[in-house]
């Protein structure tokens, strides 16, 4: 174990250490001519870095909140001058980052926030027209999953609503160091055409939300806190768990709720 690598061990982060598969992450962006900027988050050491400076098809930038790791960073990765950015990737400004233009998102997410990461993104989702990460396994299968999967649940339906999600392959915990306790997986978010949503989309997140939170009971009785409209009291959907609907049908389901 380095120097370095002991000295962030308390921050509870876990360094990819795998040449290979460091690669493969790099290579699973698309580069499609939607963006031609790359922010790679929580670099660590820099294994994914060097790999997307080594591409030519877009300007690599990368973000890390831990100042010694800015500093390692800075002094490893020089040709990126200034384009290593010291701050919170939560709270980072996306209306003026980059001047407003597409950029993708990349990284060996930290797994505490890489929920918190998504949906940033997903604030911004017409920013932000690809994502390529790595997840804890259990969570990539969340985000991944399909209708009528125990593991399908809000995060998948808010997810695919505006981005397609592929599983990518999955990562044993010896490639890390220190390794972690569970096993990970690299997942794919593309950005698909739905501009809006055809309902109300707090209400959408809202009913999303109410469906999962009693996900056991059908969605007569747990969306049972809002009123439908009188013409849908009988509809299918409210005889089906939460976990059998897709995003389209929770998009019809929204529109038979009466908005207060």
């Amino acid at each position: 174990m380095t120097d370095f690598v002991r000295a962030k061990k308390h921050l509870g982060q876990h360094f990819l250490k795998d040449e290979t598969i460091a690669l493969d992450i790099v290579k699973s962006l698309k580069h499609t001519n939607q963006y031609k900027k790359v922010l790679e988050v929580g670099p660590g050491m820099g294994v994914l870095t060097k790999y997307l400076i080594a591409e030519t098809d877009y300007e690599t930038h990368i973000i890390d909140i831990d100042r010694e790791s800015i500093a390692f960073l800075k002094e490893k990765f020089s040709v990126l001058e200034n384009r290593i950015i010291e701050g919170d990737f939560l709270k980072l400004d996306f209306n003026n980052l980059f001047n407003n233009e597409s950029f993708a998102v990349i990284g060996n997410f930290p797994y505490n926030i890489s929920t918190e990461i998504l949906f940033k993104v997903l604030d911004h989702k017409n920013q932000v027209p690809e994502v390529v990460g790595m997840f804890q396994k259990e969570v990539a299968e969340r985000i991944a999953a399909k209708p009528k999967n125990k593991t399908y649940g809000i995060t998948s339906v808010l997810l695919q609503a505006f981005y397609d999600i592929d599983y990518l392959f999955t990562v044993n915990e010896n490639v890390f160091n220190p390794p972690p306790r569970v096993k990970s997986a690299v997942i794919r978010l593309t950005r698909n055409n739905v501009q809006q949503l055809d309902c109300n989309e707090k209400l959408f997140k809202q009913v999303v939300k109410a469906g999962f939170n009693q996900r056991r009971k059908t969605l007569r009785n747990s969306i049972r806190a809002f009123k439908l409209k009188p013409e849908f009291l009988d509809h299918k959907y409210l005889t089906q768990r939460a976990e059998e609907l897709s995003v389209d049908d929770f998009v019809a389901l929204t529109n038979m709720v009466e908005i207060n």
